[in-house]
């Protein structure tokens, strides 16, 4: 790709001056090379192109990729950072992204599960090896925790106080903060200190808290794929951003205030936390549904005389 170069210094400025994460800066970059192919494929000059042309690319990534509007938005954030980098570079004078409005995002309430639910998805973890224990501990930390993959692949040693039962944990932004964790995960973390990460460590020293069968650290896309096959065996199909989706319904729906689950899953601003109180709100409708099916069915002659 001719663009090659062009890509790299935009990342090295997400990274060394904008202070963003290696993952998000590897998200932008890759927002952005198909962006650049998109021109390179409609022989587009990239000084040239216009806030209009910015808004044919968002419907061509929504026909060809199938993109919803919460990532179109994430695209146009990307391309407003990228064309800030092309008017530092005196590639552009002005930045046409800046203009656009985000696409207008329909509120999506979070998938969660039931407890009941959860708990089959951790029995079906098989933990006589020490692969098993370490799993079982990582989904029950997230559980707990209310983590985010990265956040729970991101563990060391150090961060951990089993007394107190807390953990330190790095967000997004590197922003970090304190998390709490019950006693079902301190159990299943002292189970895997002491039996099962001494085993995978072997001779390699490192200080990730989570490690693979060679003691390097474990990977998000491991923890992703082991918990598929364990949904699978649990009978209930659910992605693994669901577990911190339902600790924080299960919290508002056990009294917590929105500031306290706000602060345990690192938003930054509480309109992120609040659509939480949406999914309490439905599961109130579907109990409400399943309790009194009839209510609102009945018909005139079923009721009382007009007072």
């Amino acid at each position: 790709m001719k663009n090659q170069g062009l890509l790299d210094r935009f990342y090295s400025r997400l990274i060394a001056m904008e202070r963003r994460s290696r993952l998000t800066a590897a998200t932008y970059k890759f927002e952005i090379r198909r962006f650049l192919e998109y021109l390179e494929n409609g022989d587009l000059e990239l000084s040239l192109v216009d806030s209009g042309e910015l808004g044919h690319y968002l419907e061509y990534r929504r026909r060809e990729d199938g993109i919803d509007s919460r990532s179109a938005a994430k695209a146009l954030s990307c391309l407003r950072s990228f064309f800030r980098f092309a008017v530092d570079e005196g590639i552009r004078e002005d930045n046409p992204a800046a203009i656009m409005e985000n696409p207008r995002r329909r509120l999506r309430l979070p998938e969660v599960l039931p407890r009941e639910a959860v708990e089959r998805i951790l029995a079906a973890v098989d933990t006589k090896s020490p692969l098993g224990i370490r799993n079982r501990t990582v989904y029950e930390l997230i559980y707990s925790a209310g983590l985010r993959i990265s956040e729970a692949v991101g563990l060391n040693l150090q961060d951990l106080d089993l007394p107190g039962g807390v953990a330190r944990v790095t967000g997004k932004g590197n922003k970090e903060r304190l998390v709490v964790f019950g006693s079902e995960a301190l159990f299943w973390l002292k189970r895997y200190l002491g039996e099962a990460r001494p085993l995978l460590a072997g001779r390699v020293r490192s200080s990730a808290l989570f490690i693979g069968r060679r003691g390097r650290r474990l990977s998000r896309k491991g923890i992703w794929k082991n918990y598929t096959r364990f949904t699978a065996l649990a009978g209930t199909g659910s992605r693994l951003h669901t577990l911190r989706h339902s600790f924080a319904t299960e919290l508002l729906a056990g009294g917590a205030d929105l500031r306290s689950v706000q602060e345990l899953l690192g938003h930054a601003n509480l309109a992120t936390t609040q659509i939480y109180t949406h999914v309490d709100v439905s599961l109130l409708r579907e109990n409400h549904r399943r309790y009194m099916p009839n209510l609102g069915l009945r018909g005139s002659k079923n009721r009382g005389p007009e007072l």
